[in-house]
Parts: C-alpha cells; sequence; structure tokens
C-alpha cells in the first residue's frame, strides 16, 4: 500500500480528505509523544466505502503521500446507513524514546 493516497467519495457522513486527527508533539526526558484526536464515521443516508485501508498523510502536500502509518483491515469494509467506524488512538500515536 505504499504511495499516493486515494479517497473515498464524498456523501452518507465522509467528507473528502477524511478527519483532522490534530496532532500534537511533546518531548520529554528523552521520549517524544504524538497524541491524536479519535476519528468517529457515521453512515447516513446510504454506505459508507467499501474501503480497506485508513491511512495518515499530509496533506499539505500536492500528492498526499502516506504518513507515518495506515491501518490495513485485511479485506474491504463498508458502513451500512446507522453504522459507526472508529479510530481510538488512545493516550497516544505514536512514542519514540
Amino acid at each position: 500500500f505504499p504511495g499516493t493516497a486515494t479517497d473515498l467519495g464524498t456523501g452518507n457522513g465522509y467528507t473528502a480528505g477524511g478527519e483532522d486527527i490534530q496532532n500534537t508533539w511533546s518531548e520529554s526526558a528523552g521520549t517524544a509523544t504524538m497524541a491524536a484526536v479519535d476519528v468517529v464515521w457515521t453512515a447516513s443516508g446510504g454506505t459508507i466505502g467499501p474501503f480497506r485501508y485508513v491511512s495518515f498523510y499530509n496533506d499539505t502536500n500536492a500528492t498526499n503521500r502516506v504518513g507515518p502509518g495506515f491501518y490495513d483491515y485485511g479485506s474491504a469494509v463498508t458502513l451500512n446507513s446507522g453504522e459507526t467506524f472508529t479510530i481510538d488512538f488512545g493516550a497516544s500515536l505514536i512514542t519514540l524514546a
């Protein structure tokens, strides 16, 4: 899956470009931590997908190159109307020590 991200179409609860995870970066005593805001999509009025990957990318780069990582769900996921998809980053997206 390396390379350029391909976005889903806008509609049914999804907006092109995805969500801004509003990441923050902090460093303390030799440990760096990137935190992020959880993402929630709820399909409404139709389906979202199908999709297999959820990627992190730098939207200020003209090619939308995939960033520090992505999730691979192993097969296509389609949200039916009323279903919710959540990415819960927990305390941090990444910690480097």
